[in-house]
């Protein structure tokens, strides 16, 4: 059953429940092997797959993310017969709520949305960094310590590269959260106390955005924590589709 859309590394049809990873700007599918590979058997994990990376390098990326959240959302419906879980760092933090909003509508309630790395989608900031030359676009790159060091110094590995991550940055940089009621999911932001795009209030103001508990667990790092702390991040991902299953 997958598609372009969907990546299953480790399929685990005897799982109850499914979680549903979102990557970062200028990210790819396999940012999320070891958590399924940490999470298989007892969870089936899907990883999206953005156009206009590895296998969808020829396809035209998606430069708004409301756009990318309607499209992802219908490739999850035929994967809505066991409850999910939502799990999103840094941009796909936001695409992740917003295809959890788009799932409500339809009365698909997840078991949760795990924010990482990213501000609530009600914290808008003015940036730019999309309009950056190459160069500028690199030194963001190597500011937050999320790209291989190997494929920075690589130039025609950065070729192929750059245009997803222009891409990606212009549709968070121009993301607005419209007016919508508030998830009806519990929500799980995971922060890092030395991420320099998310300070801690941001973090608190995912909040706002549910009625359903919220939880906040902040972790050493930088903005790319979530690498560091896999097995950790992997613990918080089980203790709580552990306690969401055993209230249904």
């Amino acid at each position: 059953m997958t598609n372009a859309w969907i990546r299953q590394f480790h399929p685990a049809p005897e799982a109850d429940t499914r979680l549903v990873c979102f990557p970062h700007a200028g990210g790819s599918a396999t940012f999320y092997f070891p958590v399924s590979q940490a999470l298989f058997p007892q969870v089936d994990v899907l990883a999206v797959q953005y156009p206009g990376r590895q296998d969808r390098m020829n396809e035209p990326c998606v430069d708004d993310i409301h756009t990318m959240a309607d499209r992802i959302t219908e490739e999850l419906l035929p994967w809505a017969d066991r409850p999910m879980t939502l799990f999103g760092h840094s941009m796909g933090a936001t695409i992740a709520f917003e295809v959890a909003r788009r799932l409500e509508a339809r009365g698909i309630v997840p078991l949760g949305l795990f924010a990482s790395g990213r501000r609530a989608p009600s914290r808008h900031r003015d940036e730019q960094l999309h309009l950056r030359d190459d160069a500028g676009l690199i030194s963001e790159l190597q500011r937050l310590s999320g790209t291989d060091a190997q494929v920075l110094a690589d130039e025609a590995i950065l070729r192929m590269i750059l245009p997803a991550v222009r891409n990606d940055y212009r549709a968070v940089e121009t993301y607005r959260c419209q007016p919508g009621p508030p998830l009806n999911c519990p929500v799980n932001v995971l922060t890092a106390d030395d991420d320099p795009l998310v300070d801690l209030a941001d973090a608190r103001a995912w909040a706002q955005h549910t009625v359903a508990p919220f939880r906040i667990r902040v972790f050493t790092g930088g903005h790319f924590f979530v690498s560091a702390h896999t097995e950790s991040v992997v613990r918080e991902i089980t203790r709580h589709i552990d306690a969401m299953t055993v209230q249904r």
